[in-house]
């Protein structure tokens, strides 16, 4: 029996030089929550200050399945004192088959993050609300553009180490 995976293009019903993409696995690496001034923080007053950071890692699991890691730290202060943490490590297995280096990195970057987002905002919200606090969404974020300017940035950092 022939298996349908990414990496026997074959079987999905693509020539030998199309290039495939699969989702293999989706799953959450590390989740962690605190609420270091609990409960004394639950009686401050004030506007929030929310940071978001994000972070991505790419590993190599196999030929052609690469470990993607969405990295989502969202930290609230409330006049200076850490209301809560929370960080999701969102990861995902992708098949990846045909794709020269350039495109391969550049989905790596960009759809792959995409795939996770969903899922690690979920789980930060899930977070945050189990943990006494008022419901909070993170927006959708631009992967596309994020690696763009990363791309600008590194041409330009070569540009100055030439000149």
């Amino acid at each position: 029996m022939t298996e349908n995976s990414p990496l026997n293009p074959s079987a999905n019903g693509a020539g030998d030089g199309a290039a495939q993409l699969s989702l293999q696995k989706v799953y959450i690496k590390d989740a962690s929550f605190e609420v270091p001034g609990a409960p004394q923080i639950f009686q401050e007053q004030g506007q929030p200050q929310v940071q978001l950071n994000l972070s991505q890692q790419v590993g190599t699991l196999a030929d052609n399945v690469y470990e993607v890691v969405l990295t989502v730290t969202v930290t609230c202060k409330l006049a200076d004192k850490t209301a809560y943490l929370a960080e999701v490590q969102q990861a995902g297995v992708f098949g990846m088959q045909g794709f020269d280096a350039q495109n391969r990195d550049t989905v790596l970057a960009t759809y792959c993050p995409n795939v996770l987002f969903p899922y690690a905002r979920q789980i930060v919200s899930d977070l945050i609300q189990n943990g006494g606090f008022p419901p909070f969404l993170l927006q959708p974020i631009n992967f596309e553009s994020l690696y763009a300017e990363q791309m600008r940035r590194r041409a330009e950092g070569e540009q100055q180490l030439n000149a």
